[in-house]
């Protein structure tokens, strides 16, 4: 094709095959690793030993997505390989997220049993307590990892992952999980839960650093409450938490304490606030899986939280998985119109595009119907316009006429 993508491009198909990582560019990307590994030290290091995991994990996933069951096999040992080669470095021995980050690639290479044992390793050296950030979010993925294991939340009660989160708020070592969750440990660790919340959400204004660390903190501790509620009590309950939280900290936003004079609040709100309406949205479309449960609440949520984040990419995908199971595009289309007038994001543009590429996709597949490739005497031209003009408008943007992968798309969709 004459070019090589560096990485990977995984928004277009070529042909049958997926576009995938490119021998030259994976080359690339793993000497500027081993270069930068040599140099950096300390914090660095970590920190970048964290970034090389999670991108061998990306290709994990993508080997996942593209059910390629010889690669990953491939992939799964090399990238364990490097965990734990991190993991046997003295500075790293104690790093929760090197560990959590490990026990997730286990999980994902179907390695339940090994996943959980170092999950539950990692927490038992860990330390205790609700105050420590990197021991909340490891505990919050481990119990997400669980729950998606359930077929209802019937009886979860006495699951695993509530015990993880009853765990987390005892002031006593880590136990691993014997089967069963005592009913007293639950209602006590409801009233941690409630007041370690209160005392976050109503803290004083606090240096730069601490701000992020806390900011990172109170999502993590929203989450495993609100998980913690979904599986003790239900959806309802959890739903309130995300609700209350959102609404205090859009009370506390830096232009409120502006007008007030006063310096309450989490200030890095913006990305806090964010995270907390990604773990809502997801832990409705959770439900909704597993149970019957309107849809609504989870489209008003998604919508909403476009409107103030119209460059997340997790809540688009989101709002287009629940829009293809509408037979009216009107509204979405609504949607995106409105949004992309008002924000000078690409995304908007990217993912109504999509959407409607999809929904062409799937309008031709029923006109074709058994007959093969023939193609239908009545061609479905509406919706072909349609994406030349989202094209058309989103290459006129500031942003998109310096967009590469807009442009590809266009000429892919052309052709």
């Amino acid at each position: 094709s004459g070019f090589n993508s560096i990485g990977h491009m995984d928004t277009m198909l070529r042909g049958r095959h997926q576009i995938g990582h490119y021998k030259e560019g994976e080359e690339f990307i793993q000497n500027v690793f081993h270069v930068l590994f040599q140099i950096c030290t300390g914090k660095e290091k970590s920190n970048l030993s964290i970034c090389w995991l999670q991108y061998e994990i990306s290709k994990v996933v993508q080997c996942l997505q593209a059910k390629k069951k010889k690669k990953l096999k491939a992939q799964g040992r090399k990238s364990k390989k490097l965990a734990k080669n991190f993991l046997k470095a003295p500075d790293n021995r104690n790093d929760l997220s090197l560990w959590k980050l490990y026990a997730y690639l286990e999980w994902l290479l179907g390695n339940t049993d090994d996943a959980r044992k170092v999950f539950d390793t990692a927490l038992c050296t860990a330390g205790t307590g609700l105050k420590s950030a990197h021991l909340c979010s490891l505990s919050l993925l481990y119990a997400q990892l669980e729950v998606e294991l359930l077929e209802s939340i019937e009886g979860a009660v006495t699951s695993r992952a509530v015990h993880i989160l009853t765990k987390l708020t005892e002031n006593g070592p880590y136990v691993p999980y014997s089967g069963q969750v005592l009913t007293v440990n639950v209602l006590k660790a409801r009233k941690t839960y409630e007041h370690a919340l209160q005392d976050y959400l109503s803290k004083p204004l606090v240096s730069k650093e601490d701000q992020v660390s806390d900011a990172d903190q109170l999502v993590n501790l929203v989450g495993c409450y609100a998980l913690f509620q979904y599986l003790t009590v239900g959806i309802d309950a959890a739903v309130l938490i995300y609700t209350q939280t959102s609404e205090k900290l859009e009370a506390s936003g830096p232009e409120k304490c502006e007008k007030t004079g006063e310096n309450s609040g989490i200030q890095n709100f913006p990305s806090a606030l964010e995270a907390v309406t990604l773990l809502h949205t997801n832990l409705l479309r959770f439900h909704m899986k597993i149970s019957v449960y309107p849809l609504n609440p989870l489209r008003e949520a998604l919508t909403e939280a476009l409107k103030r984040y119209p460059s997340n990419q997790s809540l688009w995908r989101s709002y287009i998985h629940i829009q293809r199971k509408s037979h009216s595009a009107s509204k979405a289309r609504r949607f995106f119109d409105s949004v992309t007038r008002s924000t000078n994001s690409l995304e908007p543009w990217l993912f109504a595009i999509q959407a409607e590429q999809m929904r062409k996709k799937l309008t031709e597949k029923i006109q074709r119907g058994d007959v093969g490739d023939i193609h239908c005497t009545i061609p479905e031209t509406g919706l072909t316009n349609r994406i030349v003009a989202l094209f058309e408008h989103a290459v006129q943007s500031e942003n998109g006429t310096h967009c590469p992968l807009l442009w590809r798309m266009y000429l892919n969709f052309m052709v």
